[in-house]
């Protein structure tokens, strides 16, 4: 249903979201090492946020990318706006080019429910809202290196 880009580019946005502010802001390098993604595709990602005012950013020696009170405010369904084709998630499951409700796929109606919920939430929930729900759970982790810090 989402590209890789926009795989990335929200975990880059959550990441930011739990680590920057607009007196702590972050490198490209850094995120990318964290994150284990790599640093030119990070770098274009970011830079394309920044355009939609999804991220901020700051040149300059104490400079790098951050997420502010207005970025945090916005919704991972602009992340995916932003990076991608937002029409992924009327398309069929399966890849089929007809498939609704009249003309459903053999899964049609097992995920239908699933992409609902997925779409609400990436619509209706803050970037905030998701970095919180990271920040307060011990379960869920945004890298690889997030299971070797213990």
């Amino acid at each position: 249903m989402l590209t890789n880009a926009t795989k990335i580019a929200i975990r880059a946005t959550l990441y930011l979201a739990m680590f920057s502010n607009e007196t702590k802001k972050l490198g490209v390098k850094h995120i990318a090492e964290t994150l284990e993604i790599p640093r030119p595709f990070l770098a274009k990602l970011l830079q394309k946020l920044n355009k939609s005012d999804i991220v901020s950013s700051t040149k300059g020696p104490h400079g790098g990318f951050y997420l502010n009170e207005i970025n945090t405010k916005k919704r991972v369904w602009d992340i995916i706006v932003c990076i991608d084709n937002p029409d992924r998630f009327s398309q069929c499951f399966l890849g089929l080019a007809e498939c609704s409700d009249e003309n459903p796929c053999p899964v049609h109606f097992t995920v239908a429910p699933f992409k609902k919920k997925i779409l609400n939430d990436f619509k209706g929930k803050t970037i905030a809202q998701f970095a919180n729900e990271i920040k307060n759970s011990d379960k869920i982790i945004i890298s690889l290196k997030d299971l070797f810090l213990d």
